[in-house]
C-alpha cells in the first residue's frame, strides 16, 4: 500500500470512528472522499475532501466535520497536523517518519514499485503505427508508434493484459500502386529506363525490391501485361515492406504482439458478417444523404448507398459502406477489423491514428458502439505532426525515401533512447517540434540528458561508495534524511505510484516523461545543495549510518527513474 492510500485509509478509519461514537451520523457514503495533493504545497503534503463531500449527507456544517476529523487524525503518529481550510477542506503535514517510510518501500518494492492491479487483467487491445506497407515509416509513424508503444507497457504496469496490434493497409489500391513502382524498379533491374508517373514511388528504398524480384522471377515479367503480373508482384512488395517496417519497428524498440492484415477481410465473408451483425440490429439501410457542407446543388448527385446508421451513436451523419457500384467503401473492412477485435474478447480498445485521421473519430466510435452493444470502449488518439529541425532549419527530405524524413533517419542521427524521450516531451494532440541539435546538449533545457544524467549520477556514487564498503541501508538508517530537501525528494517518490494510475487511467504516458524530469531537478538541486552544504552529501566519511541512509534515499530514486524509463522504453544510463 502507498502513503496516500494509507493516509486515506487512515481518514477513512477515523470517520469511521467519528460515526461509531455518534459525532457522524451512521452510514455515510465515503467513495467521493479522496487524500491527495494541496494545490499550494505551502498548505501542506495532503488534503482531503471528506467534510466538504459528506457535509450535506450528514446534515452538518463542513467545517464541524473537519475539525472534528483534525481531532481524531492527530493522534496518528504519522500525522505531524491537521488544519482546517476554508470552507473545509482539511490540510494534513506528516511527520518526517512518515515520508522516510517510502524510501524503505521503495528499497524493498525495487522494480515492483509504483506497479498495481487496477487494471485488474482487463484485456486491452492497442493498435497503432498501422501505416501503409508501400514504404519506409517516416517521422510522423515515429510519434506514434512511440506513444503507442508507451502506453501499452503503461497499461501493463498497471495490471492490463495489453496486445500490441498492427494493421496491415494491404486491401486498397495503394498497395497496387506499389506494385506498378516495383514493376518499374524491376524494369530498371533488368537494364531498361523508366519514369515514374500517375502516382507511383520514386523512393530509393524500392530499388533493392525490385532487383530482389528479377533476382526471383528472372524476366518472366517483362513486356507482359499489367493483368499478367499485377497480383503477384503486389503480395511480393507488400512483404519485402512489411519486413522494411518491422525492421525500423525493431530499431526504435517496438515489438508487435499481432500484425493483422485488411486484405485478410476481403473475400472471406469476414465483411459481410460484420455488416450482417449491424444488419440485425437495424443499422444499415438504403438510402441517400444529404449533401456535404459546401456543395451547392449544382455539383451535387445524390444516389442511393448502404448506409450504417452512425447517428444512434453520436455521429454527425450516416455512413456509407457500400458504394452504389456495390463495391466497398474504406469504412466497412474497418468496421470488419473492429468486430474482429471484439470477437476476440477485448474489453477495451485503443487506437492510435494521425492528426489527418480525425474526421474518423465519431464513425468509428459508432461503429464499435453498435457492434458491442456499448459494452467495449474506444478510445482514439490522434497524433499531431512531428517538425523535424536542426537549429533553425527544418528537415523534410530522406535521401532514401526522397520525399520526407524517415524512422530510421530519426534514430540513426539520435539513437532510440533519445527518440522515444523526446516524442513523450509534449502530449499527443499537441505539434512536437524535434531539434537533433538541442537533443544532444547536456544541459538542463534537454530533458532526456537531464533524466539520464541523474540516473547516471546516482550510479556513479553508489559504485564509489561500493568501492569503500559503503551501501544502502535498511529503515534503520533513515533518520539521516531529515533535510526538507531530502524530505522534499521523498515526497517527490511518493506521488510516483498515483501518478502512474493516473497517467494509465487518462492513456496519457507523457506525464511519465514530465514526472521524471520534475524528479530529476530535485535530484540534481539536492546534489548541488550538497557541493555548498556538506552535511547534505550522500557519502558522509566520519558517519557511517548516515551514509547508509542517504545512499537509501538516492538508491530509490534511481529505481524509480529506471522503473519510469522502463515504461517508456528508454534504457538508464549506467555512465555519462
Amino acid at each position: 500500500m502507498t502513503l496516500f492510500a494509507e493516509i486515506h485509509a487512515a481518514v477513512l478509519s477515523a470517520l469511521d470512528a467519528l460515526a461509531a461514537e455518534g459525532a457522524l451520523p451512521a452510514g455515510l457514503d465515503t467513495a467521493a472522499v479522496a487524500v491527495e495533493p494541496p494545490r499550494d504545497p505551502a498548505h501542506g503534503d495532503m488534503a482531503t475532501n471528506a467534510a466538504m463531500v459528506l457535509a450535506k449527507p450528514a446534515g452538518m456544517k463542513p467545517r464541524d466535520i473537519a475539525e472534528a476529523l483534525a481531532g481524531r487524525l492527530m493522534a496518528d503518529p504519522r500525522i505531524a497536523g491537521a488544519e482546517v481550510a476554508g470552507p473545509g477542506f482539511l490540510n494534513l503535514r506528516l511527520t518526517p517518519d512518515a515520508w522516510r517510510g517510502v524510501v524503505a518501500a521503495i528499497l524493498a518494492a525495487g522494480d515492483a514499485y509504483g506497479r498495481s492491479g487496477m487494471g485488474q487483467g482487463r484485456r486491452v487491445n492497442v493498435e497503432y503505427v498501422s501505416a501503409n506497407p508501400t514504404g519506409p515509416l517516416h517521422v510522423g509513424h515515429t510519434r506514434g508508434a512511440v506513444f503507442g508503444d508507451a502506453l501499452a507497457s503503461l497499461l501493463a504496469f498497471t495490471g492490463h493484459d495489453v496486445t500490441r496490434e498492427y494493421y496491415i493497409n494491404d486491401g486498397g489500391a495503394q498497395v497496387e500502386v506499389l506494385a506498378r513502382s516495383v514493376y518499374l524498379r524491376y524494369l530498371e533491374a533488368h537494364g531498361q529506363t523508366v519514369a515514374f508517373e500517375d502516382g507511383t514511388y520514386p523512393g530509393d528504398y524500392l530499388i533493392e525490391v525490385g532487383e530482389a524480384l528479377a533476382a526471383e522471377v528472372g524476366d518472366a515479367y517483362v513486356g507482359q501485361p499489367e493483368e499478367t503480373w499485377l497480383a503477384e508482384i503486389r503480395d511480393f512488395a507488400t512483404d519485402r515492406m512489411m519486413e522494411l517496417i518491422r525492421e525500423d519497428l525493431a530499431a526504435l524498440g517496438v515489438k508487435m504482439d499481432v500484425f493483422y492484415s485488411e486484405k485478410s477481410l476481403y473475400g472471406t465473408g469476414r465483411i459481410e458478417a460484420a455488416l450482417d451483425d449491424l444488419r440485425g440490429k437495424g443499422l444499415i439501410y438504403e438510402g441517400v444523404l444529404e449533401p456535404p457542407k459546401g456543395k451547392t446543388p449544382e455539383d451535387w448527385e445524390p444516389r442511393s448507398q448502404t448506409l450504417f446508421k452512425s447517428t444512434g451513436y453520436g455521429d454527425d451523419v450516416d455512413r456509407p459502406v457500400m458504394k452504389s457500384d456495390g463495391s466497398w467503401t474504406y469504412f466497412a473492412p474497418d468496421i470488419a477489423y473492429h468486430y474482429d477485435k471484439i470477437s476476440r474478447g477485448f474489453d477495451e480498445l485503443i487506437d492510435i491514428f494521425g492528426a489527418d485521421h480525425g474526421g474518423y473519430v465519431k464513425r468509428m466510435k459508432a461503429a464499435v458502439a453498435a457492434l458491442s452493444g456499448n459494452r467495449v470502449p474506444l478510445d482514439i488518439n490522434l497524433m499531431q505532426l512531428v517538425k523535424l529541425r536542426r537549429g533553425d532549419q527544418e528537415l523534410k527530405m530522406s535521401k532514401r525515401a526522397g520525399t520526407f524524413v524517415t524512422l530510421r533517419d530519426v534514430v540513426d542521427m539520435v539513437g532510440p533512447d533519445v527518440t522515444r524521450f523526446v516524442m513523450l516531451t509534449r502530449k499527443n494532440d499537441a505539434p512536437l517540434d524535434f531539434d537533433v541539435d538541442k537533443v544532444r546538449e547536456q544541459s538542463k533545457d534537454n530533458p532526456v540528458f537531464y533524466v539520464q544524467y541523474a540516473h547516471a549520477r546516482i550510479q556513479s556514487v553508489l559504485r564509489r561508495a561500493a568501492e569503500a564498503g559503503h551501501f544502502p541501508g535498511g529503515p534503520e538508517d533513515l533518520a539521516a534524511i531529515a533535510d526538507p530537501s531530502e524530505l522534499a525528494l521523498v515526497a517527490r517518490l511518493a506521488h510516483w505510484p498515483r501518478m502512474v494510475e493516473g497517467a494509465a487511467e487518462a492513456h496519457e504516458p507523457h506525464r511519465i516523461a514530465f514526472y521524471l524530469y520534475d524528479l530529476a531537478s530535485e535530484f540534481h538541486a539536492l546534489w548541488n545543495k550538497g557541493n555548498a552544504d556538506p552535511s547534505l552529501r550522500f557519502l558522509q566519511e566520519d558517519d557511517p549510518a548516515a551514509t547508509r541512509g542517504k545512499l537509501a534515499l538516492i538508491r530509490s530514486v534511481a529505481i524509480v527513474i529506471s522503473n519510469g524509463l522502463g515504461i517508456l522504453g528508454v534504457t538508464p544510463a549506467e555512465k555519462m
